[in-house]
């Protein structure tokens, strides 16, 4: 038999949750108001949260409560006692992105579940050995990956004990989750506390630094992409092996929800219809007829485009990575493509729609001059069927139109609030207690029926009219403010009964109460034992402090030491032949042989399992040696380079923001954590208080905002997909926003881009405030400056250095420049 998949739906407020419920989801997520991604949305109080947790468990959904937020030092125990406080309110599984939080909550309440959420980028195997280490019981993959890439995780997480779970429908970040600091350090806004700004979604120019012009594109949200669905390709989602399918929509409104769940709900129901057929015809699982399962209808995708849509895209599960991915022309709602105006007499327009069009159809015009918004108060029909308006706008022939809005679906009958089955027992024999059972299904385990049993008084015999059986049954079945349903009632009645109707009402309220909470009393009678207290290692001892510097080609990285630099660390794609970086350029003359010995290899963000075999043979392990340093820069890598031998330092896009995570880096033999670029100095000041590994932090350099798969410079037009002699990427571009900044762009030898700050970040003016709090490295990031320019760079960061230690001076604040989150923090 196949296992059951999941239908995972969002639930930003009460109403989006019970909209979620009726439309068949099996489970919700939601937040609180704090530690959440989605901090804009309504969310819930803990009041709240235990009534959502009561009328989805009485459904049989599940409730999972998102906790995916860096957790900062003086946040834990608050982050911390949320969780218990939630558990205790019902819910069923906390997903979270926190490293030390996750373990701390499968450490602390074994008996529930914890799910990765995605903000922590899970896509190599590794990272699954080590999420599983954490206690994790489900992941949710990376948006990145392809369908290959799903079911190879899929299988591998199964083996470890885990299951994953997979976005199926919404929204879509450019950006590898958990990576993007765009809108924290363009706005204060953090996207790892939920806070983004979506600066994504608003309009660049791609420009070439040396043509000083911008460069040709189908539109200017170049950042923008479409929304993801899979409802056409559900059944190879199964297939891979994913044990949940989430529906992205926590902003969105409750009638989105809706739509959505109960499309993909209708869908994933006939699939399952459909397997089971084969499964008693004796077909296996591998032999199914895979390519006629059911999928999606065309109706249903138009539906779903009109609940709200971008344009839709599959992403990068059918191995796509070009610009089909993306919606360059707008980063709002299109709706579904209606057809074209045919013709324009004045204020008579005639249109060819590519489906049949109703007043109260909300429409789109666009125009070469802007959009146009028209609500059909009334239309005419012409033989043939082309449709008529009258619209007193400036519109043109041949001007596109969108549906944004249907009216029929707006009215669309969702079936009511799900209600609950009872098969109801009545007995009314006279001189015995009047005795009422009721007995439904448990929402948990199909094979058994929850039952109680109520007496009521004694039953006596009519002093005047006798009760009928029927009248029993009307006055029982009374059910409409509970959440219950009469399913099938059986009445045991003498003749000559009599009973006041009053006490029919009573017993059943009674009964039905009682009910409810055996249902729910695997929830209601949780019980928080008290767990071991956590051991924590001793802060390590201040050092001397070391100036540090990341370089991307041989001469920038002899221009540091030379310089004073005590150490040169140089990303693995840049010891590549031929893939030298110099002031954020591809350079083919940098000699690589040219490096300085004892160099450290920095690992990237993001490196597939698959990236080795399938892009240009290149295999980021190469250079990781045993006993020597490598800095890494997801969880997974620093499970692998530990198994390696290699002595691990830890970036600062794994993030360890608290005393939980110091202690985890520290359990997993880091010798160095490299602090997050949004941690203000009190906190940092915090951390050094309690961490047992030393701690390292970027004092200047252009901060990477961005890692996405999709290759930015490919907004010119289509290319070869040979990322390794790209043409292109031997120019230096940069994206111009709408206030004329201009942040870098740089694209590596696998094709993903790397997105810069368009202002440099220069700290060394605080260098005795990191060093008083227990910085002991500092780290200058050359990777968009020349030979010249590190030179100064590096030799700022080593005065600054010196005379901090020395006299506790500091140097003069550099201008045109950012202190980034140090001072002002993040929200």
């Amino acid at each position: 038999m196949m296992k059951s998949v999941e239908l995972l739906a969002p639930a930003g407020n009460m109403i989006a949750l019970h909209a979620a419920v009726s439309a068949g989801a099996d489970a919700v997520y939601l937040g609180a108001s704090s530690f959440n991604a989605r901090r804009s949305a309504d969310n819930f109080t803990l009041e709240t949260l235990r009534e959502a947790c009561d009328y989805a468990h009485l459904r049989g959904v599940k409730v999972y409560l998102t906790v995916n937020t860096i957790i900062l030092p003086s946040e834990l125990y608050d982050a911390l006692e949320l969780v218990r406080q939630a558990y205790r309110a019902g819910v069923d599984a906390f997903i979270v992105q926190d490293l030390g939080l996750a373990q701390e909550i499968a450490r602390t309440i074994p008996q529930t579940r914890v799910h990765i959420s995605t903000q922590m980028n899970t896509h190599t195997k590794d990272a699954l050995v080590a999420e599983a280490a954490l206690g994790a019981k489900r992941v949710t993959l990376a948006r990145e990956l392809s369908l290959t890439e799903v079911a190879d995780l899929s299988h591998f997480a199964a083996e470890l004990g885990m299951e994953t779970e997979c976005f199926a429908h919404g929204a879509l970040c450019v950006c590898y989750s958990g990576q993007c600091f765009m809108s924290s350090m363009v706005g204060g806004r953090s996207a790892n506390r939920g806070m983004c700004a979506q600066a994504c979604r608003l309009p660049y120019e791609l420009r070439n630094r040396a043509l000083r012009k911008s460069l040709d594109a189908p539109g200017e949200h170049l950042l923008s992409p479409k929304d993801l669905c899979t409802a056409e390709i559900l059944p190879d989602l199964i297939r891979a092996g994913v044990s949940s399918l989430k529906v992205e929509g926590r902003m969105k409104s409750p009638e989105y929800v809706s739509c959505v769940v109960r499309i993909y709900r209708s869908v994933l129901d006939r699939f399952n219809a459909w397997a089971s057929a084969q499964l008693e015809d004796g077909v296996s699982e591998e032999n199914f007829d895979w390519a006629n399962a059911p999928r999606a209808t065309a109706e249903e995708i138009q539906e779903l485009s009109e609940a709200f849509s971008r344009g839709f895209t599959t992403a990068y599960l059918e191995g796509e990575r070009g610009n089909e991915i993306m919606s360059y022309a707008r980063p709002n709602n299109r709706g579904s493509f209606a057809g074209r105006i045919a013709n324009v007499k004045g204020s008579r327009i005639e249109i060819d729609p590519a489906f049949p069009l109703v007043a109260g159809d909300v429409l789109e015009f666009w125009t070469n001059k802007g959009n146009i918004i028209h609500e059909i108060d009334a239309l005419e029909t012409l033989p043939g069927g082309r449709v008529v308006l009258k619209i007193e706008k400036p519109l043109g022939k041949g001007d596109r139109v969108f549906r944004v809005r249907s009216a029929e679906a707006a009215f669309h009958d969702v079936a009511g609030e799900p209600r609950i089955p009872l098969l109801i027992r009545v007995k009314m024999h006279i001189g015995h207690p009047l005795e009422l059972a009721l007995a439904t299904p448990d929402p948990w385990d199909a094979a058994r029926k929850v039952e109680i049993f109520v007496e009521g008084a004694p039953i006596e015999p009519a002093r005047t009219k006798a009760v009928s059986a029927e009248e029993v049954i009307e006055h029982i079945d009374r059910l409409g403010s509970t959440p219950f349903k009469l399913d099938h009632i059986e009445v045991e009645l003498d003749e000559g009964v009599g009973i006041g109707f009053s006490a029919l009402h009573k017993i059943r309220a009674q009964a039905c109460e009682q009910l409810e909470e055996a249902l729910l009393a695997r929830y209601h009678e949780r019980v928080l034992e008290k767990a071991p207290s956590r051991v924590f290692a001793p802060r390590i001892r201040k050092g001397s402090c070391k100036v540090a510097v990341l370089a991307t080609n041989p001469a920038c990285a002899r221009a540091a030491k030379r310089a004073g630099a005590d150490f040169i660390y140089v990303p693995v794609h840049n010891y590549r032949r031929g893939e030298a970086i110099i002031a954020g350029q591809l350079s083919q003359t940098a000699e690589q042989a040219g490096y300085p010995k004892g160099c450290i290899p920095v690992l990237p963000v993001v490196a597939h399992d698959g990236d080795s075999a399938a892009r240009n043979g290149f295999d980021v392990w190469k250079r990781v040696q045993e006993d020597k340093p490598v800095l890494v820069q997801n969880l997974g890598q620093i499970v692998h380079a530990r198994e390696l031998g290699a002595q691990v330092e830890v970036g600062p896009y794994v993030p360890l923001t608290n005393r939980l995570d110091m202690q985890l880096a520290h359990d997993l033999g880091a010798t160095r954590i490299w602090l997050s670029s949004e941690l203000t100095l009190r906190q940092i000041e915090e951390l050094g208080e309690v961490s047992p590994v030393p701690l390292g932090a970027t004092i200047m350099g252009y901060t990477e905002l961005m890692v996405t798969e999709h290759c930015l410079l490919m907004s010119q037009g289509p290319c070869n997909r040979d990322c390794a002699q790209c043409a292109r990427r031997k120019s230096s571009h940069y994206l111009k926003d709408r206030k004329g900044y201009e942040l870098p762009v740089i694209t590596d030898v696998l094709g993903r881009s790397h997105l810069y700050n368009a202002v440099e970040l220069d700290v060394a003016h605080a260098v005795p405030d990191l060093v008083a709090a227990g910085v002991s490295a500092l780290m200058v990031d050359t990777t968009l400056m020349n030979v010249e320019q590190v030179s100064k760079k590096v030799a700022r960061a080593v005065r600054a250095r010196d005379i901090a230690l020395k006299s506790g001076d500091k140097v003069s604040r550099a201008d045109g420049t950012t202190t980034g989150h140090l001072f002002r923090g993040v929200s």
